[in-house]
């Protein structure tokens, strides 16, 4: 929405916009949301823009958002410039230890600190963390069977499966006003890196520190039926359904799959938001419209 078009609004009907928000501020207030970024609201500057706004918004109303984000095409383009091409088997990543490095350099430096600086200079306070720091993410290599014969296992190198989380340092800085920015890598026992699924940190995390809700952002309206119309509000049972009839398949299976465990271990709602629509997390939290599909516990 421009700042025109914020113009034109009637200050009665501004105000009226903003007491509708108020329940839900109230509701919400102390409350943990733990926010998973990618897809075009990570890469369009605009929506940028808008994100870190929001996260802002909802830190000074007396939430606590923690924001877990991906890279993959900011990997992928890092990988191009070296001259490696990026190789994917079901969906994974094949993470070697010259490409994990190269993983590492992006997410947990150009890209989180891109994420911490639009933050900061919205007016928030954010910190970077990675799985090492305050030895939050424990994992090991991801045993992949293949989908079709699962005594078959692939090997796609450093890429992690959670052992365990700690949530410790980002209770810290959320008690000190702070909103953390985490990148998905996570530690081995022999000190080793892992580079770990962005929907599978934040929906872990979500469980972990008991979040209120689970936000992911993507470049999709939410889960769709068959016929392609939007299911704003979902059971954790009825999702179970659409896995077994196939209409959640693909890219969706790993999202959905983690978000519907995050609801059954007693994360209230889990929102599976359109992130190519400007404010769209607000949007979902302060107003009663949907902007996506909500998958509730029970």
């Amino acid at each position: 929405m421009t700042t025109d078009h914020l113009l034109s609004i009637a200050p009665r009907d501004k105000a009226e916009i903003l007491a509708q928000a108020l329940p839900y501020i109230r509701k919400f207030h102390g409350k943990t949301m733990v926010i998973k970024y990618g897809g075009n609201a990570m890469t369009d500057p605009a929506l940028q823009q808008d994100f870190a706004e929001d996260v802002v918004l909802l830190k000074l109303v007396g939430m606590n958002p923690v924001v877990v984000h991906g890279g993959g095409p900011q990997i992928e383009a890092a990988l191009g410039r070296l001259g490696k091409k990026g190789e994917f088997i079901q969906g994974m990543r094949v993470t070697d230890a010259e490409t994990m490095e190269v993983v590492e350099w992006v997410l947990a430096g150009e890209v989180q600190q891109d994420i911490v600086g639009l933050i900061n200079q919205a007016g928030g306070k954010a910190v970077g963390l990675t799985g090492r720091d305050g030895g939050m993410i424990r994992a090991r290599k991801l045993k992949m069977l293949d989908n079709k014969d699962p005594s078959v296992e692939h090997d796609v190198g450093q890429v992690g499966d959670i052992v365990a989380i700690d949530p410790s340092v980002v209770k810290a800085l959320q008690d000190d006003a702070f909103i953390p920015v985490i990148s998905p890598i996570g530690f081995g026992e022999n000190n080793e890196s892992y580079n770990i699924n962005a929907d599978v940190v934040a929906s872990k995390l979500a469980e972990v520190l008991r979040a209120e809700k689970l936000m992911l952002l993507t470049n999709t309206p939410g889960v769709l039926d068959k016929a392609g119309n939007l299911l704003t509000d979902l059971t954790a049972r009825r999702i179970d359904e659409l896995f077994a009839d196939g209409t959640i398949s693909g890219g969706m299976l790993p999202k959905i799959a983690g978000a519907l465990d995050a609801a059954k271990a007693g994360v209230n709602a889990v929102h599976i938001i359109d992130g190519r629509v400007p404010h769209a997390m607000l949007l979902e939290i302060l107003t009663e419209q949907a902007y996506g599909t909500m998958i509730r516990s029970h």
